[in-house]
């Protein structure tokens, strides 16, 4: 691998990662080939055959095919756990341009583990210098989460294969479109809607995520309820949390979903990030009941807001940042409830004091409604 960047290691941990680090073989990787680990990606060389002292770990294995011309294919790649000193082998295939699904014969591998030494120049190390930041972003993604998520073709792109819906698979209008259909007719948007082709990823190459449920209050809810439930998600993120065999597993998929989005370029995980941020963020009486799980999000999605330019965050629609307004219903709701201990408030306030330092955001006045958001009063006069 080309790389200018030059990785200050101290001596004794390069020891260390020499005998507990993963090694991962690739072999026939076309030259100059867009190749990463995790948040670094290089142009490979020719004597290029993989990646030495991984540290033990979750990790993101990232590629992009570079035709004639320097063009990038879509970017594929696989996430795995690694663990100490464990040696992983694969190989390109040509023809589909991707690493092979077929791990090469145990008589290569073997071969390959006999002749390490010799191996170990055809290997670039893992660039230690992002490590720590990695770290931050990654810490409650287990192999249960990576188990659950993981598509079951393997592998994760960032342009999915799609196929035609079958009629029974197309998505259908509510009862209230059916009833304005009936009443006036199809819209333009409904018309043009209708033109378009019913696609959907094809099966088993989509990320696996938990499915956030479809309203956010229980079946014969008062409109008085209904309406507290909007103000309050609480009910929804129970409801979620429920489908998980436990709770902070919430933590490893939304850590897992902004990966998939910064490193894997998936949009369908950043929408679904999205969504679980706004969730959490809305959340109000479940707070002190998931202390642990608010304390994590808390250091995450400060790591994750510092990985990414704010423009991102920003609906392009609405012209705001999603995630300040977010936290701002959260240190609101951190604020006000007389039930969260001290110490999650106290954190709450450090993190916010961070952002705002580093961002500019403003948190102040928090219990006073946005304008975008305040009731409207309307003069009956």
């Amino acid at each position: 691998m080309s790389n200018k960047e030059s990785v200050e290691m101290d001596q004794e941990l390069a020891k260390r990662l020499l005998v507990e680090g993963a090694t991962l073989v690739l072999l026939n990787v076309p030259l100059g080939t867009d190749f990463g680990v995790d948040m670094k990606s290089w142009n490979t060389g020719e004597k290029f055959k993989g990646v030495k002292m991984i540290p033990p770990g979750f990790h993101y294995i990232h590629y992009s095919a570079v035709n004639e011309f320097g063009d990038l294919a879509p970017r594929s790649g696989f996430i795995h756990n690694f663990k100490k000193s464990e040696f992983l082998a694969m190989s390109w295939d040509a023809e589909k341009e991707d690493v092979s699904t077929k791990p090469p014969s145990e008589e290569t591998v073997r071969s390959l583990k006999q002749n390490l030494t010799s191996l170990d120049q055809f290997l670039g190390p893992y660039p230690y210098d992002i490590w720590e930041q990695w770290k931050g972003l990654t810490n409650t993604i287990d192999d249960a989460v990576v188990e659950r998520c993981t598509p079951v073709c393997g592998y994760i792109r960032s342009a999915l294969e799609l196929e035609n819906c079958d009629d029974a698979s197309r998505p259908r209008g509510g009862e209230a479109v059916e009833k304005r259909t009936r009443r006036s007719g199809l819209s333009a948007e409904d018309r043009e809607q209708q033109l378009l082709p019913q696609l959907k990823p094809r099966a088993g190459t989509e990320l696996r995520l938990t499915k956030l449920p479809d309203k956010s209050y229980p079946d014969g809810a008062t409109p008085a309820e209904i309406t507290q439930h909007s103000l309050d998600s609480s009910y929804a993120l129970e409801k979620m949390l429920a489908e998980l065999k436990n709770p902070i597993e919430i933590m490893g998929e939304l850590q897992l979903a902004f990966i998939c989005f910064l490193v894997g370029q998936s949009l369908d995980a950043f929408e679904h990030w999205k969504k679980l941020v706004g969730l959490l963020c809305g959340a109000d009486t479940a707070i002190p009941l998931r202390r642990s799980i608010y304390s994590e999000f808390l250091n995450t999605l400060e790591a994750q807001v510092a990985c990414v330019p704010e423009e991102v965050l920003c609906d392009i629609v609405a012209s705001n940042n999603f995630v300040y307004h977010n936290l701002r219903n959260l240190f609101a709701n951190i604020e006000s409830n007389d039930k969260v201990d001290g110490r999650l408030k106290t954190q709450a306030v450090r993190v916010r004091d961070r952002l705002t330092k580093k961002f500019l955001w403003d948190f102040t006045c928090l219990q006073d409604e946005e304008d975008d958001e305040a009731p409207v009063v309307v003069s009956l006069d």
